[in-house]
């Protein structure tokens, strides 16, 4: 399978870099980083282009403006300041935009102690990786408003995503010489989707003998990365888990102000801070570049440019170690302004510090998965009910008398009524708060299973719709012999 160049040269043989300087304080932070890269010989050129407040401003609901998007294309790199996001209205993110768009689908934020950064763990040698699932999960932003009181929330988790942020997991892991990966989820609760990754990792692990291997629960994992953080080495998680935990991280090695990341895909490569745009703070020259300042000095690996990343690691740790950092390390008195930080760290340019010491990188190889939309394939897939999901006010004992009567002669029966995931027909004692959305089991009518079909389905939904007002539909799966769903609380 070929892919394009992971970089685009230009005539004079630099590599070409889409910059977005972003919003709030991002064109300061940006113009530090941009001086400090140049600065360092790095064989790069940029090509600004704009995506954020401005564009949304500009009437384009993307926040992302044609021509950027043309510019990613070629240059297939990116490096970019904070962007601000509207919340809870209106517009997508900017950010998850670009990151979808260019199937960027492992987020990598790597979290070290710094010199001169103290922190309640400083001296435990933190030095970890955080690879978070990009694209899917509950980030697919798939979301219902089943009643006028219940809101539902679709969870995507495909094998084809879990692999592909897997095996980059255990190269990121030989490229940086680290010697264990651990995969975290919530598989003991959520079996199937959570479950995907934790059957995906482990099958994937066997494919790095090299590499120690284990898997943890995600809450263990948030108690032992505050406990014990100096224990893991590579993290790979989902989406939502990964963003929860990255954060938590970055605050063992000073904040948000010191957490880089990279948005790696097959084919494209976009490297921004984590923080936001902070705009109480635009233009007081005040902001600390370090985070966007490390995502560029992963850009430049990941563009082959190593030599001049490891030369700006050593003038930023020489600068903390002495004694020199912004307001949000050393307090409004003593932290110097941005311009200030970003001459001392040029200044630093093949100095070294004496308490720390770069990593050893090489370049890291991203494995193509097959394409294919049908990715994983079953040799026998039969329908074994359906749940129909409907609206109502009536008591679970009369809901489930009518559907019992309604279903007769459709080659279904119900089998269970729950409410809010726990089974409340047949009564199983169970003294819960209910709500008007009712998830209403059905399954093959006597021992007949191979009677389902999408005909018995449409005539089971119109005799529900006769009394009941349904709001979803899902089929239940058997796939070569397994369940495709989970049951109820209570469920037998």
């Amino acid at each position: 399978m070929s892919h394009s160049p992971r970089y685009y040269k230009t005539a004079d043989g630099k590599k070409l870099v889409t910059l977005i300087p972003g919003d709030g304080t991002g064109p300061e932070i940006i113009d530090a980083v941009r001086q400090i890269v140049e600065a360092s010989g790095a064989a790069v050129a940029w090509e600004e282009r704009l995506a954020g407040a401005k564009v949304f401003q500009m009437g384009h609901p993307s926040g992302v403006l044609p021509e950027t998007v043309e510019s990613v294309k070629k240059t297939r790199v990116v490096l970019k300041g904070p962007l601000e996001t509207p919340v809870g209205f209106g517009e997508k993110s900017a950010n998850v935009t670009l990151r979808k768009l260019f199937e960027t689908f492992a987020n990598v934020r790597p979290v070290r102690e710094l010199p001169g950064v103290r922190t309640p763990y400083t001296g435990r040698g933190i030095d970890l990786v955080v690879v978070r699932e990009n694209i899917e999960d509950l980030y697919a932003a798939i979301e219902f408003m089943d009643t006028p009181g219940v809101a539902e929330a679709l969870k995507l988790v495909t094998r084809k995503g879990c692999e592909k942020v897997t095996r980059l997991a255990f190269e990121l892991a030989r490229a940086e010489g680290r010697k264990s990966v651990a995969c975290a989820t919530k598989s003991n609760i959520l079996k199937l989707t959570e479950g995907m990754l934790k059957r995906t990792f482990e099958e994937v692990a066997k494919e790095y003998p090299d590499i120690e291997s284990w898997h943890i629960i995600v809450d263990n994992c948030a108690h032992q990365l505050v406990r014990r953080p100096e224990q893991f080495d590579v993290i790979v998680t989902t989406n939502m888990n990964g963003d929860i935990l990255s954060d938590l991280t970055s605050a063992l090695v000073g904040g948000l102000g010191f957490a880089p990341s990279a948005n790696l895909g097959n084919d494209f490569a976009i490297f921004e801070a984590v923080h936001g745009s902070a705009p109480k703070y635009a233009g007081k020259n005040v902001i600390n570049p370090s985070a966007v300042l490390l995502s560029a000095t992963m850009m430049l690996r990941y563009i082959d440019e190593f030599d001049a990343a490891t030369l700006i690691e050593n003038a930023l740790a020489k600068t903390l170690e002495d004694g020199i950092a912004t307001r949000d390390v050393l307090g409004d008195e003593k932290g110097v302004k941005t311009t200030e930080f970003t001459k001392a760290i040029i200044s630093n340019l093949g100095a070294h510090p004496s308490s720390w010491k770069p990593r050893s990188y090489k370049r890291i190889e991203i494995p193509p998965v097959d394409p294919r939309p049908d990715y994983v394939r079953a040799t026998e897939v039969r329908i074994a009910g359906v749940d129909i999901f409907i609206e109502s006010f009536k008591t679970p004992q009369e809901i489930g008398e009518k559907l019992q009567e309604l279903a007769e002669g459709t080659g279904f029966e119900l089998w269970m009524i729950s409410s809010r995931g726990t089974q409340v027909y047949p009564p199983t004692g169970a003294n819960l708060d209910m709500v008007d959305l009712w998830q209403c089991r059905f399954t093959a009518a006597g021992s007949d299973k191979q009677s389902l079909s999408d005909e018995s389905i449409s005539a089971l939904i119109r005799a529900v719709s006769s009394e009941f007002e349904w709001v979803k539909i899902q089929k239940l799966l058997s796939i070569d012999g397994e369940l495709g769903y989970t049951k109820a609380q209570g469920e037998d």
